[in-house]
């Protein structure tokens, strides 16, 4: 009986290090908000923003994507949002309108749903409030008539800025939903 109980005393033992994470966490910003995430820097600034979108054909292009989906990724437009907020401002809501137009025009296309934030406050609040601004999105195009069956969403936080800087320009940028294909 002595030997088995030191066995499972050893084993928990090993288990424990052999589950425990391998990475530390990045110790938080503090503030309420979000932070920075790097994708395409080549878009222009929030006022006038160039927002790209998704793609999606089933033809396969020499580098092996979907051509289609590469074309549902620049049809679809990404919205940006206020500080520390997850409401739909009517410029979003119109460009959502559009997407929605161009989903029902292509049944066929399925889309993830990000949501990011830039570099204020923890990582925790940041991807809270990235699951929040896509989870919004996603709502918004249901009303719309859009599936939600080919809606996804996942929140980035502020893993993926578009503009790394730390000004409230770049802020802006990084506060956002933005659309690519999903499978």
């Amino acid at each position: 009986m002595k030997n088995w109980t030191g066995m499972f005393w050893l084993l928990l033992v090993v288990l424990t290090l052999a589950l425990a994470p391998g990475c530390a966490k990045k110790p938080a910003t503090g503030g309420n908000e979000e932070q920075p995430v790097v994708t395409n820097v080549s878009d222009k600034d929030v006022s006038g923003v160039d927002q790209s979108g998704m793609s999606g054909s089933g033809v396969t292009d020499r580098t092996g994507q979907d051509a289609g989906l590469q074309a549902a990724s620049a049809a679809l437009n990404r919205i940006h949002f206020a500080f520390d907020q997850f409401s739909l401002s009517g410029e979003a809501r119109r460009t959502l309108t559009a997407n929605a137009d161009y989903l029902r025009a292509n049944p066929g296309i399925k889309v993830k749903i990000e949501g990011h934030c830039d570099e204020r406050g923890s990582d925790e609040y940041n991807l809270a409030l990235g699951e929040r601004r896509a989870q919004a999105t996603k709502d918004y195009l249901a009303s719309l008539g859009i599936s939600s069956s080919r809606l996804m969403t996942i929140s980035y936080g502020e893993e993926k800025p578009l503009d790394p800087a730390s000004n409230e320009a770049a802020w802006a940028k990084n506060r956002r939903a933005e659309f690519s294909p999903a499978r």
